[in-house]
């Protein structure tokens, strides 16, 4: 008996090394906000989204005044000579003189294009960000429980491994008195083995966890707090697939951001066709002339006036422009209807998966409890000889196999309840607190 109270300690310390001395454990919705805050992925978004706002900036400015500055200086070296009279004596002087322009845009279709675009392409910006976010949702949520799921298999795997080493002592007991053959020690001995193998799987598996979550928040995780006994889940609402697939075809941020794009391709094609329309400005100069020459050494003017452009022919280059836009619009459509499609099936794969994991565990449930009583029930009969040793082996790796399906079935519902909320465009920090309360405190 010494070896199996050695075997559940080591199991326990197992466990209990992996995390600080005395730490609290941490829950989701704290180890959602670390991520926020330390994840690469989610910051090279935000400064993407932050890049994106300048959009409509950068579009605005073309209505916009446009003032320069320009000036020169000059060294001049002349010499003046003349056929019927004396040469002038050479003159050497330096010329100089600047000019501001200003000029402010009254007809220019294309620019007005450009500045919706530049509205839309922030919007998409931000629709992208709202991805980004969902996506760290998912992907914290999958890390946690993750984590979560190797422990339990880990618990799971070092129940089986003491009670197989409980077995391989009575086997070897019993073989001492005569009761059992070599066979049942054997038997005994070959899954201890197995779930020795096992658990270090388990141990390595959790490490794996740790890290990948590590990743995410930019720091080794602290303790986490796990599901609370007796959780139940609410199917969801509204509960009929097609209500969240419609919600998906119109409400996924996948979708919005291809409309968005759809609708920048189509100013596109508007802003080269543009190309072929006249432009007028308004143009207001003002110059200064230094010249230290002749009669008249320094000018000063300044003029104020309409300019017209009409463009007349450019080797048929606006041409293909606008015919290279039409066919990226062409894309965005196919591409829009594509994003809509795989949106419905997000939400049908995610509505399935929710529903059936619910069914699941509550399956599962039940088969640990008869798993339980079907150990409990070998045990018994191997004490009174109706019931071989491989029986009682074989009752102990099907609780533990219960109980590793039934902790899998678990997280995967609730990753599924997410993941639909995120199909449809819904998914918050509202939904991460909702799966906290779940959590034992």
């Amino acid at each position: 008996m010494k070896r199996i109270v050695a075997v559940s300690v080591y199991v326990s310390a197992c466990i209990a090394g992996l995390f600080p001395n005395g730490a609290a454990a941490a829950d989701l919705i704290e180890v959602y906000r670390d991520a926020l805050a330390n994840d690469a992925k989610f910051s090279a978004a935000r400064a993407e989204f932050d890049a994106g706002r300048e959009k409509s900036v950068q579009g605005r400015s073309g209505l916009l005044p446009q003032i320069g500055l320009a000036a020169d200086t000059t060294w001049n070296d002349a010499e003046t000579r003349s056929a019927t009279a004396a040469p002038l004596p050479a003159r050497s002087y330096n010329s100089n003189g600047y000019r501001v322009q200003l000029t402010q845009p009254l007809l220019r279709w294309q620019n007005w294009v450009q500045f919706k675009q530049g509205e839309l392409q922030s919007a998409l910006a931000e629709t992208r960000f709202g991805t980004a976010r969902q996506e760290l949702v998912l992907r914290v949520a999958d890390a946690y429980f993750e984590v979560l799921n190797a422990q339990d298999t880990l618990a799971a795997v070092g129940q089986l491994r003491t009670a197989a080493a409980e077995q391989l002592e009575l086997a070897k007991t019993s073989f001492e008195v005569g009761t059992v053959t070599i066979t049942d020690v054997h038997e005994a001995q070959s899954r201890f083995d197995l779930a020795s193998a096992q658990e270090i799987a388990a141990q390595n598996q959790l490490e794996v966890a740790r890290h990948s979550l590590a990743q995410i928040i930019g720091k080794d995780p602290e303790a986490l707090a796990g599901l609370r006994e007796g959780v139940h889940l609410q199917r969801p609402q509204p509960d009929r697939i097609v209500d969240w697939v419609a919600a998906a075809e119109t409400g996924s941020l996948g979708v919005q951001a291809q409309q968005l794009t759809r609708e920048i391709a189509a100013r596109e094609v508007e802003r080269a066709r543009a190309g072929h329309l006249p432009t007028l400005d308004l143009v207001a100069t003002h110059g200064v002339s230094n010249r230290p020459q002749a009669s008249i050494e320094r000018s000063e003017a300044t003029t104020v006036g309409l300019q017209l452009n009409l463009p007349l022919y450019a080797g048929g280059r606006v041409s293909s422009l606008s015919r290279e836009a039409a066919a990226l619009r062409v894309k965005a459509d196919a591409e829009l209807e594509d994003a809509r499609r795989s949106a419905a099936l997000a939400a049908r794969e995610s509505w399935l998966g929710l529903t059936s994991g619910m069914a699941q565990v509550k399956a599962l449930e039940a088969a640990r409890v008869s798993s339980a009583s079907a150990l409990e029930a070998n045990k018994l009969g191997y004490e009174v000889g109706v019931r071989i040793n491989i029986d009682v082996l074989n009752a102990q790796t099907q609780l533990a196999d219960t109980l590793q399906r039934l902790s899998r079935a678990r997280y995967d519902t609730l990753l599924a309840q997410l993941r639909l909320k995120a199909a449809a465009g819904t998914l918050g920090e509202d939904d991460v607190a909702a799966i906290n309360a779940l959590l034992a405190p």
